[in-house]
């Protein structure tokens, strides 16, 4: 016994696990923001991706009992709103419900990897209007929204890139088969594609 006592390693201030306790909450939000800037989108939502098929094997439906071109594009142009607002409340729910960023990191990145195809394809749909070379316009769809899923897709979980590439594929078949083949390839896309590639995330990745 030297007479001397010890005093407990922890009471010199008492400030010691409050010190940890930052340090652990700066490492943590750090790592959060990393995961943000780095991560997979994880909002794509599978419910929301099958609700947008059946909007587009419905528009495909209305569309090929039209008479002419113009109402034929009428049709379309009417089920691509609908479809936005059921995609992007699909996404809003899910990341609500997951904690996924929808607008920073990369639900920002795949924001902007989706619109440039997206927007030239409407430019494009435009153009060929004008020139009324209608045959072109729905392999034109397919491929530049399906060039936009994969762009944004790379960022998200696997079955969002593939299916962009099965659109993209789609777009190719159609410049090849006959004009008279449009419509059912968007059916196939804009209907099919979507519902079969909900389940699968859907079932896979959280709904």
């Amino acid at each position: 016994m030297t007479g001397v006592e010890r005093e407990p390693a922890s009471s010199a201030s008492g400030t010691g696990p409050a010190s940890m306790h930052g340090h652990a909450a700066d490492h943590l939000a750090f790592i959060r923001r990393t995961m943000e800037r780095a991560g997979t989108f994880t909002a794509i939502s599978g419910k929301g991706q099958i609700a947008i098929g059946v909007v587009g094997l419905t528009a495909a439906v209305a569309a090929g009992g039209q008479a002419g071109p113009g109402r034929w594009l009428a049709v379309w142009l009417g089920a691509a709103p609908a479809a936005v607002v059921i995609g992007w409340l699909g996404l809003a729910f899910k990341a609500r419900r997951t904690g996924a960023p929808l607008m920073a990191g990369p639900g920002r990145r795949f924001a902007l990897g989706f619109a440039p195809p997206v927007l030239a394809g409407a430019v494009l749909t435009a153009a060929l209007w004008r020139v009324q070379a209608w045959d072109a316009v729905p392999p034109t769809w397919l491929l530049l929204y399906g060039a936009g899923v994969v762009a944004g897709g790379s960022l998200s979980v696997p079955p969002v890139p593939a299916m962009g590439a099965c659109f993209m594929a789609l777009g190719i078949v159609g410049f090849v088969v006959p004009g008279a083949w449009g419509g059912w390839l968007l059916a196939a896309g804009f209907g099919l594609l979507h519902i079969g590639f909900g389940v699968l995330i859907m079932v896979r990745h959280g709904g």
